[in-house]
């Protein structure tokens, strides 16, 4: 019997290669999205249904849950809808810190809840979040994206107490560079003059062609994903990507004030 998954941000990068993947693999896929009207690659794959769902919207949330669980049959629920905000804390409206909050980390929550029950009742489940790098390691001018980011690491490891006495997993992959659209579609920018020459210190270490050779392609991050729904370990967090294991191993072998200073060095001098 075939084993399905609901995946939410669907609609591109490493959400679309991941219902792909799953797909091909055999797997029964519900890809959400908020515009699934203007989605055509997915409706090639017999194995793959579209259903609307922008995770900062209560009600499509619950609409989508007791859609998805008249099938009686779930598995694994993949939290992807995520985008980043970039510029000085200084410089950011008031909506887009909440928006950001509500897309990254309220609707993760949000979506989570509302299938707890079903996988309560039946006595196994998996949920698995799309965090980042950035939730174990900070960068220069991403504060807000890191605010969401950490607290999905923490809540993640606190709700894996939570949820284990009921058969319910919970994971995080958290990805470093991915070589997809991610700057062009899901990047919203902020800005202040103060911080002008810092900023174009930080974007021009970040546009550096020799840090993108690290960079994963969204089908690598996608079989990590793939990995954690199915290798049965109670493995909370799986870095993924080269680059993000490089500075992760880093952090840990030097400490946080060293750490600190070398992405100091890197990014602003």
């Amino acid at each position: 019997m075939s084993k399905t998954i609901l995946i939410t941000g669907a609609s591109s990068g490493l959400g679309k290669a991941t219902a792909i993947l799953f797909s091909e693999n055999g797997w029964d896929v519900i890809a959400a999205m908020r515009k699934p009207e203007e989605e055509k690659d997915l409706l090639r794959y017999s194995n793959i249904e579209l259903i609307k769902l922008d995770v900062t919207n209560v009600n499509e949330i619950q609409k989508a849950a007791e859609q998805v669980i008249l099938k009686a049959k779930l598995d694994v629920v993949f939290n992807n809808a995520g985008y980043g905000l970039v510029g000085p804390l200084e410089g950011t409206s008031d909506e887009q810190v909440i928006n950001e909050i509500n897309t990254n980390l309220l609707g993760v929550i949000r979506v989570t809840k509302a299938f707890i029950p079903f996988f309560r009742k039946q006595g196994k489940g998996l949920f698995i979040t799309t965090t980042s790098i950035g939730g174990l390691a900070a960068f220069p001018f991403n504060s807000v994206y890191h605010a969401t980011k950490w607290a999905l690491e923490g809540w993640s490891e606190s709700m894996a107490f939570e949820l284990e006495e009921f058969g319910i997993g919970i994971k995080t992959v958290s990805p470093g560079g991915i070589k997809t659209d991610f700057a062009g579609r899901s990047l919203q920018f902020a800005q202040h003059e103060a911080y002008a020459g810092s900023i174009g210190k930080v974007m021009k270490a970040f546009g550096d062609p020799a840090r993108a050779e690290n960079y994963s392609t969204a089908e690598q991050i996608a079989g990590v994903v793939f990995e954690a729904a199915t290798d049965g370990k109670k493995q909370l967090r799986y870095i993924a990507g080269k680059d993000a294991k490089i500075l992760y191993a880093k952090r840990l072998e030097v400490g946080d004030e060293e750490f600190r200073a070398q992405i100091k060095t890197s990014f602003l001098e």
